[in-house]
């Protein structure tokens, strides 16, 4: 288990339940220990958090991706933000590698934005800052209130996929399929 970094260095790496293995990967990878948190939904299936140590006065770190379930995963990471802003978290930094709803960031007829609803709730909830990876449009950081880092993975991950990779690949549209 890392030891360098935990509760008793003022950072706290928080995740929810999106994606485990990424969140253990960060964490042995950061050397930085996982904190304990529960989040889970009650039987009448509400999302609740349970932060089982203190995160005042500390700079939160919240590793919480989209995955199938978009809707619940960004229900617990507001419901995981808000719990770290009461309980006085320092700062408040979410990690989202892919952010949910990032593809409704325009009006098409008489829909709706929905990435700047989703964008003004991260914002509410108590986020301090937010940092992803290719973000669909670079647009989509004016929609918060909050600093943005849109870092750049494709570069990386296309180059260690020419490297390491001997299958080959054919890029069509937002998805990669061999061939």
């Amino acid at each position: 288990m890392p030891e360098r970094a935990d509760a008793s260095s003022g950072m706290v790496l928080l995740t929810g339940n999106s994606h485990p293995e990424l969140a253990k990967m960060v964490s042995e990878r950061l050397e930085i220990r996982l904190g304990e948190a529960t989040v889970y939904n009650k039987t009448n299936r509400e999302t609740s958090v349970d932060i089982k140590q203190s995160v005042r006065g500390k700079h939160v770190f919240i590793l919480q991706s989209g995955s199938k379930n978009v809707n619940n995963d960004v229900m617990e990471l507001l419901v995981l933000i808000y719990a770290c802003k009461t309980s006085m978290s320092k700062t408040i930094t979410v990690v989202m590698p892919y952010l949910p709803y990032s593809k409704q960031c325009r009006m098409l007829r008489r829909s709706s934005i929905a990435m700047k609803l989703v964008a003004e709730m991260i914002c509410k909830a108590g986020a301090s800052r937010l940092v992803s990876l290719d973000l669909y449009k670079k647009e989509i950081q004016g929609f918060f209130g909050i600093p943005v880092d849109n870092l750049r993975a494709s570069p990386f991950f296309l180059q260690h996929i020419k490297t390491n990779v001997t299958t080959h690949w054919k890029y069509k549209m937002d998805t990669f399929f061999l061939f």
